[in-house]
């Protein structure tokens, strides 16, 4: 791959920034990063304009409009449209253009509600997914329908993983649209930083959550780049379950915040349970998580003090 043209859409983003290095560090000298101002994924012009102007022999695509709970209760509708139209026209024009490989990054919201735990790539057409985040994750596995269709119909080499809750460094903590490690950390250290003795969390803490650090992502999906080729989807995840409220008392424990919790039950908890079986990432191209889930969230909470 190292002379291979890859385009890694979302490369300026949380996760996109990390492959990108992963890949310079393997050697690539031709990666292309897009950005929505000069190439607009959602629209088939914007995205037949990247191809001729790149002319790319990979494609990661990681791109995505999304955000925790809130923001897909506020905007399912264009979370639907805007990750459907990206990942089925870039499919399809990577197969026009008969690109080397296609990788498709999808979202542990695809997934059934009520999986079972640990979840199985098996068991994804098992039932709806959870409601509150339902649109985009439909969106997002309609990557893999596409992806076998196009393998059996065309030949076209397209690969589909399935990352579970990321985070790290560089994560989005933007409380309107952050996922559940940044918002709570953001919420902890403005509180010590403010002299707030309180903060407020949302749902009942009874969920849990599995986390994978945003750098051992990168490098399960350049090492599926680089050596899996199957038509099966496969899970990208840490092997580590634990509770909203567990996390919230880590979390306040680890940045110092000493104040009361306050849980708002009117407020969902999202899926009841996430936890993935990483079995078919070890065998198919020897994925293993190698961040404890402590020293994963230090290097958070610190980058986020850092730069806040």
């Amino acid at each position: 791959m190292k002379n291979d043209r890859i385009i890694v859409t979302g490369g300026a983003g949380f996760l996109g920034y990390h492959v990108v290095k992963k890949l310079e560090l393997m050697g690539c000298q031709n990666i292309f990063i897009t950005r929505s101002k000069e190439y607009d994924l959602v629209t088939e012009s914007g995205i037949k304009k990247m191809f001729e102007d790149l002319k790319p022999d990979y494609i990661i695509h990681l791109a995505a409009v999304v955000g925790g709970i809130g923001a897909n209760r506020l905007n399912p509708g264009k979370y639907f449209y805007d990750n459907l139209m990206m990942g089925t026209q870039l499919i399809e024009q990577s197969r026009i253009y008969n690109i080397k490989k296609f990788i498709g990054v999808g979202t542990i919201c695809a997934y059934p509600k009520f999986t079972p735990v640990p979840f199985k790539e098996d068991d994804l057409w098992m039932g709806y997914p959870e409601e509150t985040n339902a649109p985009y994750g439909l969106a997002k596995k309609m990557m893999l329908v596409q992806s076998q269709a196009y393998r059996e119909q065309y030949g076209l080499n397209s690969i589909y993983l399935l990352p579970v809750n990321l985070y790290g460094p560089r994560d989005n903590f933007d409380p309107s649209t952050s996922h559940v490690i940044p918002a709570l950390i953001k919420k902890c250290v403005d509180a010590i930083n403010s002299g707030e003795n309180t903060i407020t969390v949302w749902g009942t803490g009874q969920a849990t959550r599995e986390f994978l650090y945003v750098e051992d992502a990168a490098e399960g999906i350049v090492k599926a780049t680089e050596l899996y080729n199957g038509s099966q989807p496969v899970n990208l995840g840490a092997g580590h379950e634990i509770s909203i409220m567990e996390l919230v008392g880590k979390i306040a424990e680890m940045t110092g915040f000493k104040g009361n919790i306050i849980w708002d039950d009117t407020k969902p908890d999202g899926q009841p349970r996430r936890c993935l079986d990483t079995t078919r990432a070890y065998t198919e191209f020897g994925f293993k998580a190698q961040t404890s889930f402590d020293e994963g969230l230090r290097k958070t909470i610190d980058w986020y003090r850092s730069n806040n």
